[in-house]
């Protein structure tokens, strides 16, 4: 537990880093210059260190000082969020929520459920991003990410969730197979335009095959085209320039109506695992936990399950 003279300042502080001046702190919080000069001057001297550089004409934070500022900023604001949520459990989900999601997956699964679950509850602030590498949620200040992949080990301060493991499949469209041929094995693969991921390196990812007693066989494939985006091999199976290994999230609805047919479906495989990731922290704000409740309860390897988000929350929990 933090003793509590370790919090005596911070709120000064935070007031003055935001308003740029003793004399301006001191106004809106309703004290002397003094008090609020011997109160900073009680922290640094608790701290060890400098919180502002001070010149007759301007106040800034020093690097020691930043860095604490942004800390006792998050703590106030959850404190501050906290009490509100006490105060207003009943109004559901509320204020400002940092989401960071994959580039593909996320566009075309996570972000219609979102606005599906917005409609809902129009208090909600969300602020989505895309990237696809991992990240700093601390230092980044982000409450939720989904990921496609998982680190080497979990650090103590995250919560995660496996939503399952994404199926790669190989596919190409009708007309491509007409003129080419349909692959009945892996040899017979090589001899087809494939259609790859290339990475900024000129490197490409090999295709992953189910191999004898359950392993994955990983083979680098002669490609006809190389393309650094999973949307982008997409668009160019589509336009049947040959055939592409991705995954169902990504092509399902295009070989349910025809416009791609699967190929070697005994080499398909389970892949890379889709996780949902938060900061522990967090995880008890009525906001945090109302959208972890939805994407855990609505997203799947395959994408997003259909419907009513409240609906599936409410049968996930039943």
């Amino acid at each position: 537990m933090i003793p509590s003279d370790n919090l005596k300042g911070i709120d000064v502080f935070v007031c003055v880093a935001n308003v740029g001046s003793f004399s301006a702190a001191a106004k809106r919080l309703n004290l002397t210059n003094s008090a609020v000069s011997k109160s900073i001057a009680r922290l640094e001297q608790r701290l060890g260190t400098r919180l502002f550089n001070r010149t007759t004409r301007r106040l800034a934070l020093t690097d020691a000082g930043t860095q604490y500022f942004r800390t006792c900023a998050e703590v106030l604001g959850c404190l501050e969020e906290a009490e509100q949520s006490l105060k207003t459990e009943n109004a559901g989900p509320h204020g400002k929520v940092r989401l960071d999601l994959p580039a593909s997956f996320g566009r075309l699964h996570v972000l219609p459920l979102m606005l599906d679950f917005l409609r809902e509850h129009p208090l909600l602030l969300p602020h989505i991003t895309f990237s696809d590498r991992f990240i700093d949620l601390v230092d980044q200040g982000i409450d939720i990410v989904v990921r496609i992949g998982t680190p080497d080990a979990w650090p103590a301060l995250l919560g995660h969730r496996f939503l399952g493991a994404q199926r790669l499949v190989f596919c190409a469209t009708p007309d491509y197979l007409a003129v080419h041929g349909t692959p009945t094995s892996a040899q017979a693969l090589e001899r087809h335009a494939c259609i790859l991921y290339g990475h900024d390196n000129g490197s490409v990812t090999p295709w992953s095959m189910a191999g004898e007693q359950g392993n994955i066989d990983r083979h680098v494939m002669p490609g006809r085209i190389a393309i650094g985006d999973g949307e982008g091999q997409l668009i160019a199976a589509l336009a049947g320039l040959g055939i592409t290994q991705l995954p169902t999230w990504l092509v399902e609805r295009h070989l349910q109506s025809g416009e791609l047919i699967e190929v070697l479906p005994h080499l398909a495989v389970q892949s890379l695992p889709i996780n949902l990731i938060w900061l522990k922290s967090r995880q008890n704000l009525p906001k945090v936990r109302a959208l972890l409740e939805v994407l855990g309860a609505c997203l799947t390897p395959e994408g997003r399950k259909r419907g009513d988000p409240e609906q599936e929350v409410e049968t996930a929990r039943a």
